[in-house]
């Protein structure tokens, strides 16, 4: 066992121990007594159901499985040669020979441990799992009579079981957490135990796992931290204008649209590598939509209204604010969709106030749109529905769970074993602050979204969509656009995003970043870090597969070559605009109060 005979078990404090303990019971008592009373008080509608139909899909992918019978056993027998040629390794180290892996995973961050691979017996625990794990994630390629939809269900909840199988996340089987709870005489599972607690309180009886110190930041504080005012608001959004750093501006100012999934100041966490604050000091006039955290009595704002009362409205509020018409805007995620929508609209409206506009990791054709694709059958939409209707909107914890299964060893397992089995607390993360910082969404927008977009994908059909009484085709937008995709990106795959490029009918500039949905473009120059691709073919061919073999590699941010693009399209420079003495009175100070009420504290 690794490392475990080195130093002397340490035996916890008796008093401190029974004061622990006693804390423990009385809050498990707590908590499971509010537990029976919300059981009680909703019945069997509180009781959770299988939203998502795994029962169905995994009932009929058995017996899809199970119809070739000579394939299953193939693949157990190939499963237990590969166990035996384990043993015979591991059998052979522990005699003091050398041994090659059977399977290795040299970059699986679970396993950087060095007992993982010094001591025998957990070598071959983490072989065992590998193989098992690997066996497991195969098991619907070769079987037949599955959709590709049904397929990539699968092999994604198959993943999550894996996943939470793994070794490293029991104590028993987890070589770090033993030497811990040698070292600290089993304080670190007591201190876990609590802090399991302390996570169904935050979430009210859901467990809320901490991934950073939430105590350690705070809206206005420490994060989204720019200044300026808050010049316009109505039920959905309030628009933020922000104060200038330099003398001049240009004259069109710049609208940023985030998402409405998240909060926006990801692109505002600090200094240092604000987006925002990066675009004042270039010279642009910023504004930025901060929407509103809804609750049931927004139950009914629907896609449209989304447009109506964000965009549409900030455009009339920033020519009352600074008396210019025409804006260049950024569209982020979902934000980037409804921009493509909105100027869909604008363009069916012969309405130009919108000269430019900037895509972030933005979708419009779901043809591609990646794993949370597994979300969006008939079943588990009809299934959601029904939950979210009944509440009035789609709970922003649900949402967060959804993306951290995306990535569920890094948002999720990682910290089960910090914060549950070694007992520690998490660090402090501004960025994983702003992940946890869940927002709710109407449950008619969620419903339309997941329906006509994820489903049906109407939305790059012309004629497809209909926002306020318009038919939309984003055929008819003309403007130039700029579209930024990550390459790791596994919420808008960077084929999907790329799909833009075949759409719009304007110039279009298409640029690959390094990293994924967030570090792809919370980027800033002076981190020197990643890496970005262009390429200056006049007219981008039909797949990202020829894109990219005609791109040149750049070293470093993507935001000058943005920058260079924007500013000759932003007009001459105007004397700076102060947000105080604008158009519209200052609501109040940036970030404002939609941004600081939390679902989850």
């Amino acid at each position: 066992m690794a490392d475990t005979q080195g130093p002397t078990p340490r035996l916890p404090d008796p008093t401190v121990l029974q004061e622990t303990w006693k804390d423990i019971a009385e809050r498990s008592q707590r908590l499971l007594q509010e537990f029976a009373d919300k059981q009680a008080k909703d019945g069997a509608a509180a009781a959770p159901g299988d939203v998502l139909n795994l029962t169905g899909t995994f009932l009929d992918f058995t017996a899809k499985l199970l119809a070739d019978p000579q394939k299953v056993v193939a693949a157990q027998m190939e499963l237990w040669q590969q166990y035996m040629q384990l043993w015979q390794t591991t059998v052979d180290r522990m005699a003091g020979k050398p041994a090659a892996p059977v399977i290795d995973a040299p970059k699986d961050k679970r396993f950087a441990d060095p007992a993982w691979r010094d001591e025998a017996i957990f070598d071959h625990i983490r072989q065992s799992y590998l193989l098992t794990a690997r066996w497991l994630t195969g098991l619907s390629k070769d079987v037949e009579g599955l959709s590709e939809q049904e397929r990539r269900k699968v092999d994604f909840h198959i993943r999550q079981f894996a996943d939470a199988i793994a070794p490293t996340n029991f104590v028993a089987t987890n070589p770090q957490v033993l030497r811990a709870t040698v070292e600290s005489g089993g304080e670190n599972l007591v201190k876990g135990l609590r802090n399991v607690l302390e996570d169904l309180e935050r979430g009210k009886g859901r467990l809320a796992i901490r991934q950073t110190d939430m105590k350690a930041f705070e809206v206005g504080r420490n994060v989204a931290t720019s200044p300026g005012k808050v010049v316009f608001q109505n039920e959905l959004m309030q628009l933020i204008q922000y104060a200038p750093t330099t003398a001049e501006v240009y004259e069109r100012p710049l609208l940023i649209v985030p998402p409405w999934i998240n909060k926006f100041y990801i692109l505002d966490l600090k200094p240092e590598n604000s987006f925002i604050r990066w675009a004042v000091d270039q010279g642009y006039t910023v504004f930025v939509i901060s929407w509103v955290n809804p609750d049931e009595k927004l139950s009914g704002k629907a896609f449209d209204d989304y447009m109506l009362e964000g965009p549409l409205a900030a455009l009339d509020a920033i020519e009352k604010a600074i008396g210019v018409r025409h804006v260049t805007a950024i569209g982020y995620c979902i934000g980037g969709t409804l921009m493509a929508a909105t100027l869909a609209w604008m363009a069916a409206k012969n309405d130009e106030r919108i000269a430019a506009c900037t895509f972030f990791t933005a979708q419009v054709d779901f043809t591609d749109a990646g794993e949370l694709t597994v979300f969006t059958d008939e079943e588990q939409i009809s299934n959601i529905e029904a939950m979210i209707n009944k509440r009035g909107y789609m709970d922003g914890s649900e949402m967060a769970t959804t993306f951290n299964l995306l990535r569920a060893n890094d948002l999720i397992w990682s910290f089960v074993v910090n914060n549950y089995l070694l007992g520690k607390d998490p660090l402090p993360f501004d960025l994983l602050f702003w992940n946890s910082d869940a927002t709710r969404l109407p449950a008619a927008m969620h419903s339309y979204y997941l329906r006509n977009m994820y489903q049906r994908n109407l939305l790059v059909q012309p004629g497809g969509i209909t926002l306020a009484g318009v038919p939309i085709d984003l055929r008819q937008v003309r403007i130039p656009c700029y579209i930024q995709a990550g390459r790791e990106d596994h919420i808008a795959p960077l084929k999907s995003v790329y799909k833009i490029t075949q759409v719009f009918s304007g110039p279009v500039r298409f640029m690959l970043a390094g990293s994924g949905h967030i570090a792809g473009v919370v980027n800033p120059p002076r981190a020197n870090k990643y890496q970005h691709w262009l390429n200056d073919t006049p007219r981008n061919p039909p797949t990202v597969e020829e894109w990219i073999a005609g791109a040149t590699e750049h070293k470093g941010s993507w935001w000058h070559d943005w920058d260079k693009w924007l500013s000759a399209l932003s007009g001459p420079k105007v004397p700076a605009r102060d947000p105080a003495r604008g158009g519209l009175p200052a609501l109040e100070d940036a970030p404002g109060s939609y941004v600081k009420v939390r679902i989850v504290e």
